[in-house]
């Protein structure tokens, strides 16, 4: 139903009041505008949320803003032919909750080009335990395939494979063939990790190397941390392997040689899921809705909150708690 009357949302200010976030009443002429109104059903959290909703990165670029990067549910109203009333879509990145409004609210007004028709494998749910985690890990995989990554290549690393990028990195490369060693800190989430796909377990010592060679281990991977574990990784990748970067949760920087790529071919690719062109979006989600949709989504999904959750949520988060994915229920 199209709303005539305030609805809740998770709004983010900051002003001469101070930098603050919470659910309050807004209008739908308050959002930024678009052609495509839904009620928004579900989201996610992401790191990127848990600094924006909190202030601890430099995320919105005007306020106030309505907070959540990703979006999934019905359309109530449209001015663009290509989706009508009842349709069942999502949204990730596209500037929610960056330039825009985003998906922690009862309704979402969103610019069509950004929308996508929820693959028919897909409840509304599932695509947010998704989000752009599922979505950026899914991208990694379409670039290393589209550069010839095959399983023969070798086994393909996940660093911070608890996390929300990793865990579903771990179970969408599995599900599409690949073996899969798991890189982790947590030495308590060995039984998690394997039930999600892992077939080994490595603790951070694996990538502890600092000279610029070493023997090859991996097939190529998926670096969710940067800094020594990615030099590290990218020195123990065979022949014309793939390393996908997504992630700098321990550092920003890269301090190695070009030995790598110039002795085996190794390449690096960047995976950057917020601006992705639509149709490499479309391919994307098509992929994550058949063949490559994870098998352990329910084992994954660790935690489910509304949007006067989101606080605590945030605050675990960003103290290295975090396990998982938590999906957010619009009520």
């Amino acid at each position: 139903m199209f709303p005539t009357a305030p609805f809740t949302a998770f709004r983010i200010h900051n002003d001469d009041a101070g930098y603050r976030s919470g659910p309050e009443q807004v209008g739908l002429d308050q959002l930024s505008p678009g052609e495509v109104v839904i009620r928004a059903r579900w989201s996610s959290v992401n790191y990127k949320d848990a600094l924006a909703g909190t202030g601890k990165g430099k995320i919105l670029r005007r306020f106030p803003l309505v907070g959540g990067i990703d979006v999934a549910g019905e359309v109530v109203a449209s001015s663009d032919p290509a989706f009508r009333e009842g349709d069942q879509v999502l949204t990730t990145g596209c500037g929610l909750s960056e330039t825009r409004d985003g998906g922690y609210s009862q309704y979402v007004r969103l610019e069509s080009k950004w929308v996508i028709p929820l693959p028919a494998q897909l409840s509304l749910r599932e695509a947010m335990v998704l989000g752009t985690a599922g979505f950026t890990a899914a991208l990694a995989l379409l670039r290393m395939t589209d550069n010839r990554q095959t399983p023969a290549h070798g086994p393909l690393a996940v660093t911070g494979a608890t996390g929300g990028v990793g865990s579903l990195a771990v179970d969408i490369f599995s599900q599409a063939g690949y073996e899969v060693h798991a890189i982790s800190g947590k030495a308590e989430a060995a039984d998690y990790l394997t039930a999600i796909g892992a077939s080994q377990i490595l603790g951070r010592d694996a990538l502890a190397t600092t000279r610029p060679m070493e023997s090859a281990r991996f097939g190529g991977g998926l670096d969710n941390v940067g800094g020594a574990m990615l030099t590290s990784l990218l020195a123990q990748t065979s022949p014309y392997g793939n390393v996908a970067s997504a992630g700098l949760a321990a550092s920003g920087e890269l301090d190695m040689t070009v030995m790598p790529f110039i002795i085996r071919g190794v390449s690096l690719l960047g995976v950057a899921s917020a601006g992705t062109a639509r149709d490499i979006r479309e391919q994307v989600w098509q992929r994550l809705g058949s063949d490559w949709k994870p098998r352990h989504l329910d084992r994954i999904c660790t935690r489910e909150v509304s949007l006067e959750g989101l606080p605590e949520v945030f605050a675990t988060m960003l103290e290295g708690k975090s396990f998982g994915r938590t999906v957010v229920r619009i009520d």
